[in-house]
């Protein structure tokens, strides 16, 4: 299962309750300052959450990928406030980690105590080790100007948190995401938290500076910036996260070469692009959502790897996530969450497990039988929250060796009435066997080298894969598609 997503926005941070400041030095300025966390709790936290960051999102399955990203990151580090020699030895010791996510969305963020993660969609955007510099420098820039801490200090966690394991949380859907939360009896996962203006423009002044001392054009950087606004005016809601509550992306699309140029007037060469070498790291890469781990074909959902399907009720949203699949109706008040319960090894034990939780009103509790006859089992209970009170669906059925469980709700007063949409979709679930479906594969970025000048749009052929629109692969070059293309220059492709 694989994220879903209908907005390119999302973002990471972590929960946890902190009841006093400490005072501590910042490794950018070297002064003492109230934080929120002492930096070995930052620490702490960053390798706490990295796990349920992996198993939230996945990493790409690509060595030669991350290890592209590990050195050229770790290059920027070393020229970072975190491995200066007049910087605290607690915070030089410190390791950092760098990460590419399994996912499509445009996206890169930091984990307090040194955990730094791209996505594959953020690579597919980027067209040379400049520009990913400047990104990595950016992120290194919140880690060591220790911006969660300060943040911490001016927002409580009830403020800021937006459950994304709960199909984004009220944010993006208006869900009751915190009641999804408590009915999967998970602890939260993601977490929001909006750096403030400022905090931006100090990370994008230390990603400059960091990439321009490393000798990457760091003014590079502003393309990419370019990009995220692109992105954002092409969908038409949410911006990126890099961008909410962020500086005018305008603004920092004049402010990073002006920058960039302050630092080549102090002496610092900035000549490394390397776009060849960088174009053929992601030559291959997976781009957009991989039909392998999951998606929608006309009414139903399917799921090749796994090899299943079922229905989707007509006007309802899927979010597909590595570790959910989600049916979202009625502007957000009804929820159908699918997941495999590697706990249970009968459908019965996974709804019984599920049900002796305290707070839950059993209604009624009985054996189901699911397409082709698989062995199933399904409760129905009412539970309270802070929305009122919740009509509740459990379906559990037995399929290939594992207990898929379906958790569904919606309020009790058109529970009813929702109850027969809930058992239409689970006693659907069966066996997927076309091999149309089961032999499909991920879209892919090809990389050419243009040998005459040339239109954009006339490089790109009559049909692309999986409704993928000219004007968005136009954006992936950082280009429009009545530009003219130079011979030599390097082009993305996506292909099937």
């Amino acid at each position: 299962m694989k994220k879903y997503l209908f907005t390119i926005p999302f973002v990471i941070a972590i929960a946890l309750f902190i009841s006093s400041c400490v005072v501590q030095e910042s490794p950018v300025t070297g002064n003492q300052r109230a934080y929120a966390y002492s930096w070995s709790q930052e620490v702490q936290i960053g390798q706490e959450v990295d796990r349920e960051i992996i198993a939230e999102f996945g990493l790409y399955d690509d060595d030669d990928v991350l290890q592209y990203v590990v050195d050229l990151s770790e290059e920027v580090l070393s020229v970072s406030h975190m491995r200066r020699e007049d910087t605290s030895e607690r915070f030089r010791e410190t390791e950092f980690t760098f990460r590419v996510l399994d996912s499509p969305v445009v996206n890169a963020f930091a984990l307090p105590g040194g955990y730094i993660y791209v996505t594959r969609g953020l690579l597919a955007h980027l067209n040379n080790d400049a520009q990913l510099a400047m990104v990595q420098g950016h992120e290194i820039g919140h880690v060591a100007a220790r911006h969660a801490s300060q943040r911490g200090l001016q927002q409580t966690i009830g403020q800021v948190a937006v459950i994304g394991g709960a199909i984004l949380g009220q944010e993006l859907l208006g869900l009751p995401g915190e009641s999804i939360l408590n009915l999967s009896g998970q602890a939260a996962q993601l977490i929001f938290l909006s750096y403030s203006r400022n905090h931006e423009r100090e990370s994008d002044r230390l990603g400059v500076e960091y990439a321009a001392m490393a000798g990457f054009e760091a003014a590079e950087g502003a393309a990419f910036f370019t990009s995220l606004r692109r992105l954002s005016e092409r969908s038409g809601q949410s911006i990126p996260n890099m961008l909410s509550s962020h500086p005018n992306p305008g603004e920092r699309e004049k402010n990073i070469p002006r920058m960039a140029q302050e630092w080549a007037d102090r002496g610092y060469e900035q000549t490394r692009k390397n776009t060849e070498q960088y174009m053929q790291m992601i030559d291959g890469i997976t781009y957009g959502e991989d039909p392998r781990q999951g998606f929608v074909d006309g009414e139903r959902f399917v799921h090749p790897e796994l090899k299943f399907q079922y229905p989707v009720p007509s006007g309802w949203q899927v979010i597909n996530q590595p570790s959910q699949v989600v049916y979202v109706g009625h502007e957000g008040q009804s929820v159908m969450i699918l997941r495999i319960d590697s706990q249970s090894s009968t459908a019965k034990a996974s709804v019984e497990n599920f049900i002796g939780q305290e707070g839950f009103e059993l209604i009624d509790q009985q054996e189901a039988v699911s397409s082709e006859g698989l062995t199933a089992y399904e409760a129905n209970f009412t539970v309270s929250d802070e929305q009122g009170n919740l009509g509740v669906n459990i379906y559990a059925v037995e399929y290939d060796g594992r207990i898929y469980r379906f958790i569904n709700y919606t309020q009790q007063n058109r529970f009813s009435d929702t109850l027969e949409t809930f058992r239409n979709v689970t006693g659907a679930f069966d066996e997927l066997t076309e091999e149309r479906i089961l032999n499909i594969n991920p879209v892919r970025l090809q990389i050419i080298q243009v040998e005459e000048r040339i239109r954009f749009s006339d490089l790109l052929p009559s049909e692309l894969p999986m409704n993928i629109e000219a004007d968005e692969v136009a954006i992936i070059n950082q280009v429009d598609l009545d530009d003219m293309i130079e011979p030599g220059r390097y082009i993305k492709i996506p292909v099937q």
